[in-house]
């Protein structure tokens, strides 16, 4: 079939007319990511917690009236509350241990012991480490002086990483109150949330998606950010009442080993061995070793309870999203990599495994 000059001429006009409007809705989108860019991850976070406790909100609504805005300003402000005290606590701790740390460097009261002969003949690093250590022994200002540009570098990453900790706690508040918004509009959110992949995927797998997503999203950001949290609160705590040197680095070392899947009991076997041989067996270094083990412990209570519910997601995505989500986004990233890895998991293997003949009616 040939194309008169008019026909080609309608074609040609059409592509073009294509054409432009396809240039100005890509101009428009990255336009728009460019000014949203800088709330993503609040915005992403916000969203996440709101979806996470919005059965909180269906169970009050009962007691306490239909009142959605109302309950969901009572949960948030008890939360906050909940939260302020504990993170205050370890972020002082935090602080405090890093005084410390500078005072006792300061005032020459930090003694390093001499390296075994053994070290000396080491394949390769032996002797330049031996050499290190020794001078480090003997005479530790010299050493840090000689190495002090590389010292003023790793102090400054240091003490940016402790700042983003900070601002990372700031903008889980702000989440938090943003949440509570979301919240209050959770059965209008809900059938946006439809609408939105009914329009992308089709009426018929559009509910189905949504659902996913919405369960992937409270297993992943309970059953494994929500108990890593309540870990390192409990043994973060126990610390710091007991005076444990770092205690709210160490914290952070809980937070992180919990949200990659791996025992936090790496952090408190040696604490607990600390703690006894500085201190010896008593009744209050007993009842803290109790405690703290206990504490370590806690995921395999309550992981049974708030993980899973028809959701599986291997601890490997958890764990690059962990990973990733902190090298791309810092400490708030810690907490919403996992859950958007997740997410993005569960969909990419419901299309894998999607029967093609469905596909194709739909």
């Amino acid at each position: 079939m040939q194309l008169t000059p008019l026909s080609e001429k309608t074609f040609s006009r059409n592509l073009l007319d294509v054409f432009i409007r396809a240039g100005l809705i890509a101009v428009l989108v990255l336009f728009c990511f460019d000014i949203f860019s800088p709330f993503r991850d609040l915005m992403l976070w916000s969203l996440i917690l709101a979806i996470t406790l919005y059965p909180l909100l269906e169970k009050l609504k009962g007691p306490l009236g239909e009142k959605e805005g109302m309950i969901a300003t009572l949960i948030v402000v008890v939360s906050i509350v909940l939260l302020v005290i504990p993170i205050y606590i370890l972020g002082t701790s935090i602080a405090d241990s890093v005084t410390s740390a500078i005072g006792v460097v300061k005032e020459g009261g930090f003694h390093i012991p001499p390296p075994a002969d053994s070290i000396a003949s080491w394949p390769v690093i032996g002797k330049p480490l031996s050499a290190i250590w020794l001078q480090a022994s003997t005479d530790l200002s010299g050493l840090m002086a000689k190495y002090i540009p590389q010292i003023k570098d790793v102090s400054l990453s240091l003490l940016g990483k402790l700042a983003g900790v900070g601002m990372g706690f700031l903008t889980f508040l702000f989440a938090l109150i943003i949440a509570g918004v979301f919240m209050a509009h959770g059965r209008a959110g809900a059938r946006s949330a439809v609408q939105i992949t009914s329009r992308i995927s089709g009426p018929e797998r559009g509910p189905r998606i949504a659902a996913l997503c919405t369960a992937t999203i409270r297993a992943v950001a309970l059953g494994v950010v929500g108990i890593a949290f309540i870990q390192m609160l409990l043994v973060g705590i126990g610390f710091v009442l007991k005076g444990v040197p770092g205690a709210g680095l160490l914290a952070m070392a809980v937070l992180l080993l919990g949200i990659m899947q791996l025992p936090v009991a790496l952090v408190t076997i040696p604490v607990i061995a600390f703690v006894f041989a500085t201190e010896g067996a008593s009744t209050a270094t007993i009842i803290f070793a109790i405690y703290s083990f206990v504490a370590g412990l806690v995921d395999n209570v309550l992981k049974p309870l708030l993980l899973g519910r028809g959701v599986d997601v291997p601890m490997p995505v958890v764990l690059i999203g962990a990973l990733g989500g902190m090298v791309t986004s810092g400490i708030i990233g810690l907490f919403i990599g996992p859950v958007v890895l997740a997410v993005g998991y569960q969909l990419f293997w419901q299309w894998v495994e999607e029967p093609l003949g469905d596909k194709d009616a739909a």
